[in-house]
């Protein structure tokens, strides 16, 4: 064997043997798995490469995207889609952050060969990949709780248990808090003892829903052992009697890309031609042909993968796929010529007209094709601007829910601004809420599964799209309903998205339709989450009385608006008096009284005091779940002295006194 083989070998070993100690020094402690059985994907299949890509993109790319230690990045179309993420610790530098990630790509196919779902578990990281949103869609529906079985001393668990709470609360208002979405804390509970709590959010929730997701999960955790923690998709948390996390290292700077020098194999080596010469320069002479060459192909694949991931991941921000898996890609792959929209109308004319809204008309349109839609036609001198059209636009096509109504594209054509939508059969809930006729076909039953179908759309717009969304306009002509009567919220051109860290806003500009808008909005321009459950809460009254909001309602001598009336009903004890007189004897008692009492808690006057549309959503899925004695409603148009009764015992047996929040269930040991 030559001297330039014996130089190439050493090299080889040396680099070899390095990196495998730097990787046996970093090797991630594994804490859990989750692999659903059954749910494989084919070794050559589209879905397979698909995977390997991402994998690749989430490891070769993580100098230029990291941010907090976290990323999630999709690769090609469904039904061969791939979504994947990873999460670091928030502690940790990150050099031990990308090497978790690196080991947990490998250890993750290992665990879990073929399985199209995956989600790891290590002490410095975590990573999971699924055929679909995992944040949306989690890959296991029970969080994972593991426990310390050692006790805490008796004399002890009481102070124990008390700080620990204490920690882990204020542990998960600074999170929520923080862009990084992660916080920790110490206290001592006797004089050489000391608790350390860690608790984190993914760092792309909101703070509303990372608080929510932290304390939900603080119910679940028992406080009598020395140590704990509770593994779930979107948030995490741990307490334990020693210092588990780095004290010192903490949410760690933007790390400059520094590239590594590649291993390679025997057969990349036997194929590099040697170059001439002898003696001791052998090596140097071979550093000085290989070390270039590997760093050069290296920046280039790294630089060809950053392109290429960044304009994948662009393609994911900008797209969405439906229900059936028909892909929205960009903007201008929705837009519709303006001459096309115009015959498909037979040029706007009244008999094609369905209504007309606050920004202007809707008209039905069928295209040559048979495809029928509904055009809104916004007026030359309508309220919504430039702004407030793309913000409709843009708001509209990224969500995708049974209980929204779906565009189909926009026209934007010199003075005309046009959206058209899905066209839904049975045009809009007020239409036939508020007529004496038709309010008939509305039966107890289409009633309730109208009322659940708005909850869902609603906490979908709140909770489980990408985005946080505010409706500010919820009221019965925006709720369309298709052939078989289920609900469609429609009409988002004053939907307000709210950033990352963002509960509440004001606006000077207070739009939308009185007698839905809450108190706090209404006379103050203070909106929330919590105002579209004011406004659920009154669209929940009309369904049930089939009466408008809007009308004055005497009782007790007194006039009030449909709020006020059903309030004194309830408060009288009397709360069936409000039930719409068509359904006759048709409908449950008890049901009926619930959706009342729901209602009520959506409409109190305080915005704290009303559930989120998570509750509301269990709430009227699950009888089980016991109601608060709901607070004075927010009178709008209350008198400022009249004086409002207590509640009596006649409410007693509508209104139990406790309520269960709890959302997170069948945590188990793992």
């Amino acid at each position: 064997m030559s001297a330039y083989a014996y130089g190439f070998l050493f090299l080889l070993t040396f680099l070899t043997s390095l990196r495998l100690s730097v990787q046996q020094q970093r090797r991630p402690t594994y804490v859990s798995y989750v692999c659903p059985p059954r749910i494989t994907f084919l070794k050559n299949s589209t879905y397979s490469s698909n995977l390997k890509t991402l994998l690749f993109s989430l490891s070769s790319n993580y100098n230029h995207f990291y941010s907090f230690g976290f990323q999630s990045l999709t690769e090609g179309r469904k039904p061969d889609m791939v979504f994947g993420l990873f999460l670091c610790r928030g502690d940790i530098t990150p050099e031990i952050c990308r090497d978790c990630v690196s080991f947990a790509i490998n250890d993750t196919l290992n665990r879990c060969p073929n399985g199209k779902k995956a989600l790891v578990y290590y002490d410095e990281c975590m990573l999971g990949y699924a055929d679909r949103d995992i944040l949306l869609n989690p890959i296991t529906k029970t969080g994972q709780l593991m426990v310390n079985q050692t006790s805490v001393a008796a004399n002890q668990s009481d102070r124990f248990s008390k700080v620990v709470l204490s920690l882990l609360n204020e542990a998960a208002m600074e999170a929520a808090s923080s862009p990084s979405k992660f916080a920790v804390k110490k206290e001592n509970y006797t004089s050489s003892q000391t608790v350390y709590v860690l608790v984190q959010c993914m760092p792309d929730m909101p703070t509303l829903n990372c608080s929510s997701c932290l304390q939900q999960i603080i119910k679940k955790l028992p406080r009598d052992k020395i140590g704990a923690r509770i593994l779930w998709t979107t948030c995490t948390l741990r307490y334990d009697h020693y210092p588990f996390y780095n004290e010192t290292v903490r949410y760690p700077p933007l790390p400059q890309p520094a590239p590594l020098l590649p291993v390679m194999t025997p057969p990349q080596a036997s194929a590099l031609p040697l170059p001439p010469g002898k003696g001791g320069n052998s090596i140097v002479i071979i550093i000085a042909t290989v070390v270039p060459i590997a760093v050069y192909v290296l920046l280039f694949a790294v630089i060809s993968s950053f392109h290429v991931t960044t304009r994948r991941k662009k393609t994911y921000e900008t797209a969405t796929a439906d229900n059936d898996g028909e892909d929205i890609t960009t903007a201008g792959s929705l837009q519709f010529d303006f001459k096309a929209v115009e015959a498909a109308t037979d040029k706007f004319s009244e008999s094609n007209k369905l209504g007309q809204g606050g920004f202007g008309e809707v008209y039905k349109g069928t295209f040559p094709n048979g495809l029928q839609v509904a055009v809104k036609r916004l007026s030359k001198t309508s309220v919504q601007g430039e702004k407030e059209f793309k913000n409709e636009v843009i708001v509209v096509a990224k969500l995708q829910h049974r209980n929204l109504v779906k565009l189909l594209g926009f026209c934007y054509d010199r003075e005309e601004r046009i959206l058209v939508y899905e066209f839904v059969a049975n045009k809009s809930l007020d239409h036939f809420l508020f007529d004496s006729t038709l309010k008939s076909q509305l039966d107890c039953t289409t009633r309730n599964r109208i009322i659940g179908g708005i909850a869902r759309g609603i906490l979908y717009l709140h909770q489980d799209s990408r985005l946080t969304i505010i409706h500010r306009d919820l009221k019965a002509s925006n709720i369309l309903l298709d052939g078989d009567m289920n609900p469609k919220v429609a009409d988002f051109g004053m939907a307000r998205i709210f950033e990352m860290n963002q509960t509440e806003a004001d606006t000077r500009r207070v739009v939308g339709t009185y007698g839905y808008m809450s108190p706090e909005y209404a006379m103050y321009g203070q909106f929330s989450m919590k105002s579209d459950v004011y406004s659920f809460g009154v669209l929940v009254l009309e369904i049930i009385s089939g009466k408008k909001n809007s009308s004055l309602y005497q009782m007790d001598g007194t006039a009030g608006n449909l709020v006020t009336y059903t309030w004194r009903l309830w408060r009288n004890g009397s709360p069936l008096e409000l039930v719409d007189p068509s359904f006759q004897e048709n409908y449950q008692v008890n049901d009926i009284t619930r959706c009342i009492h729901i209602a009520l808690l959506c409409v109190q006057e305080e915005a704290e005091d009303r559930p989120t549309m998570s509750e509301i959503v269990q709430m009227l899925t699950s009888s089980s779940i016991a109601l608060a004695v709901p607070q004075p409603p927010g009178f709008f148009f209350r008198k400022k002295h009249e004086e409002l009764r207590e509640a009596g015992p006649s409410m007693d047996s509508f209104a139990p006194c406790s309520v269960d929040h709890d959302s997170i269930t069948n945590l188990s040991p793992r």
